[in-house]
């Protein structure tokens, strides 16, 4: 399992927050969810490491942009996920 942290920009009440965790939540292999308005803070649990592009498209579907990722729980080196989506 891996835990992800991003931010989020434009988010401004519950409505937004459940549409970004509508469209991140329809990535496959992503188990939960949790968006927060107030901070722009979602935190994404998946099975593996999920490639950020798919997860800023996700965000952008919903009408907003994502402003970074920070490293998976459990990645090792090479960029946002070590290495396995091409980013590193």
């Amino acid at each position: 399992m891996t835990v992800t942290e991003y931010q989020v920009d434009g988010m401004t009440c519950g409505h937004c927050e459940k549409s970004v965790q509508e469209e991140v939540g329809s990535i496959g292999g992503v188990q939960d969810v949790q968006a927060e308005a107030k901070s722009g803070r979602m935190i994404v649990t998946s099975e593996e490491p999920v490639a950020p592009s798919e997860v800023a498209a996700a965000v952008e579907d919903a009408g907003y942009k994502l402003v970074s990722a920070g490293m998976p729980s459990g990645a090792t080196g090479g960029g946002c996920c070590g290495g396995s989506c091409g980013c590193s």
